[in-house]
């Protein structure tokens, strides 16, 4: 994954990357702060396969320290910023990581979590002194297409959340022109958090086409007013932010560059579909479903949408999907997780089929069958 800035920098180097706000970053900018972080960090003896979490509102600077890990094979672990420190440390606790990295924000309670953990800690100061480190590419072996490359924590809703581990290889097949979106074109802006899988999905799939990623709050006016800003080409939004957005209205700003409005990960009514295609009739909207664990499942493809009202549509590319008699969506796939992060009874009911249960040490692809109850995909 830590391949995929480097060839945008490469093809694109001027070309932007990501915005947050009023602040941006080229391709070639972001390839070089990565490479900067990546040495700080390998001289403070982050090695292939450590896990770091990373617990910080969403900004810039998450970018490097994501790109910096994948290059190091190192796992990225984001932590939810909302969380405060009784939430969060549980969570940084499951994934024993090397070093727990914070924002600003988050420093203090960062240092007491590291305290109290035995693990390192690193603040702002991180930005400071990759500012000074070498641009040039860190000389390690790098990771195996099938080794972990992050970590997403999921499910909070049973309990403890769990640690949903994506391989290398998974996320960029997941990410891939076409899986989620179409290469080339203008940018898109994302409303997802950068503690949440869709975020990162959404951002490697425009990087792997060399698209901008226009990360912005899921405001109904900063996401319209950062489609005009940027003249971006896709907005997707869950259906309850796409309600607010029209109910905001969007006459009053300039979407004709948009070509993708779409949407999908909880129930879509027919109605607000009608709504979205009422308010942007020059684009094309297609309604996603999926999970973090088993990644893109089905898509409603536009040409469907009234066909097939309040549906989720046919399998993706590559997938094969299919219900139990007990009313599960059983998802098999090439995108599926790697498992359950030191959870192996969680990964043994999630993924069937497959004759093992993967661990994070394993560089394994599964092939079992992700199973969902209740529309809730696991």
């Amino acid at each position: 994954m830590g391949e995929i800035l480097a060839r945008a920098a490469r093809v694109d180097p001027s070309g932007v990357a990501a915005t947050v706000g009023d602040n941006s970053m080229t391709f070639a900018e972001l390839d070089a702060a990565s490479n900067r972080v990546a040495h700080v960090l390998d001289a403070q003896g982050v090695r292939a396969g450590d896990r770091v979490t990373w617990w910080a509102e969403t900004s810039l600077d998450a970018l490097p320290v994501f790109g910096a890990l994948a290059r190091l094979g190192a796992v990225f672990a984001p932590v939810n910023a909302r969380l405060g420190l009784d939430e969060a440390l549980p969570i940084v606790e499951l994934a024993r990581p090397r070093a727990l990295l914070t924002d600003a924000a988050h420093a203090e309670a960062g240092r007491e979590i590291a305290h109290r953990l035995g693990i390192d800690h690193g603040g702002p100061e991180l930005a400071d002194r990759a500012a000074s480190a070498s641009a040039s590419p860190v000389d390690v072996a790098g990771p195996d297409e099938r080794d972990p490359h992050v970590i997403f924590f999921t499910s909070g809703s049973t309990g403890l959340p769990k640690g949903v581990v994506l391989s290398h290889r998974a996320n960029w097949l997941r990410s891939y022109p076409g899986a989620t979106t179409e290469p080339g074109g203008s940018g898109v802006v994302c409303m997802f958090p950068l503690f949440h899988m869709a975020g990162w999905s959404i951002a490697l799939g425009a990087w792997q086409g060399r698209r901008a990623i226009h990360f912005a709050p899921a405001d109904p006016a900063v996401l319209l007013e950062s489609v005009q800003r940027h003249r971006a080409g896709r907005l997707y939004a869950i259906p309850a932010v796409w309600a607010r957005i029209l109910e905001h209205g969007v006459a009053r700003y300039d979407p004709s560059t948009l070509r993708e409005a779409d949407t999908g990960t909880s129930a879509t009514p027919p109605e607000l579909i009608a709504a979205i295609r009422a308010a942007l009739p020059h684009t094309v909207t297609r309604i996603f479903y999926g999970s973090t664990e088993a990644g893109p499942a089905t898509i409603l493809a536009h040409d469907d949408l009234m066909a097939k009202p309040g549906g989720v549509g046919r399998p993706q590319p590559g997938c094969e999907v299919r219900l139990s008699d007990t009313g599960e969506v059983c998802v098999r796939s090439p995108f599926l997780m790697d498992g359950y992060f030191d959870n192996p009874a969680a990964t043994a009911e999630a993924l069937q089929d497959s004759g093992t249960t993967p661990a994070i040490s394993e560089r394994s692809t599964p092939t079992a069958t992700s199973r969902s109850s209740a529309g809730r995909a696991t």
